[in-house]
């Protein structure tokens, strides 16, 4: 019976089971290489992405945030303007009753009285004056009652004219400035020579 030698032939089959190994191994290591860097890429490519989107963002954030205080500077000044305009408003309403104030304070005023200051706070008026006697400062009182555009009058302050060395009476006297029912002062041009109302009482005559 011939023998015959496998050795060569397993040492052979080792050998290129062995190369076998080591090709697949360095391919593995190559894919392994290449998925590592495909991810890598991959993840560098996702951060630039959501990088460029946080930078757009960021520049719209910032403009809206530019336009909301542009918008809060409108608000300011359009608050400014309707103050203002409040103001023009009130001045361009009173100014008729300040007309008729004065021409009412006139109109009130009996013989032998006279003013000598006019203070106005708000619709609160105090007047100064000398009266030949006491007797006229309560006839200015009584006037001031019955018109229709003064009000409330209340004597502060009044010395006998024996005491002020002048031959008249000194007073202060406050009253409040009021205005008729349903009159409408805005935009009236007829204010500077208003009509006497109705049913309107002269002054008094003081004694």
């Amino acid at each position: 019976m011939a023998r015959i030698n496998l050795l060569p032939w397993r040492e052979t089959q080792r050998k290129r089971r062995r190369r076998q190994f080591g090709i697949l191994t360095i391919a593995a290591v190559v894919a392994t290489l290449a998925i590592g860097l495909a991810v890598h890429f991959h993840a560098e490519r996702l951060i630039a992405t959501q990088e460029a989107r946080n930078a757009f963002l960021q520049g719209e954030i910032d403009q809206l945030n530019r336009k909301i205080k542009e918008i809060e500077e409108l608000e300011k000044t359009k608050s400014a303007l309707l103050a203002r305009m409040e103001v023009i408003q009130q001045l361009q309403q009173s100014r008729p009753e300040v007309v008729h104030l004065f021409d009412e304070v006139v109109q009130t005023l009996p013989e032998g009285v006279f003013l000598t200051k006019v203070a106005q706070t708000g619709r609160q008026v105090v007047v100064e004056g000398r009266a030949q006697s006491n007797a006229r400062v309560s006839a200015l009182m009584r006037n001031i009652e019955a018109s229709p555009w003064i009000s409330d009058p209340r004597l502060l302050l009044i010395e006998a004219k024996d005491k002020t060395g002048t031959g008249l009476s000194h007073f202060r006297l406050q009253f409040s400035q009021k205005a008729p029912e349903g009159f409408e002062g805005a935009g009236e041009e007829k204010a500077a020579a208003p009509a006497e109302p109705k049913g309107k009482k002269k002054p008094a005559k003081g004694k």
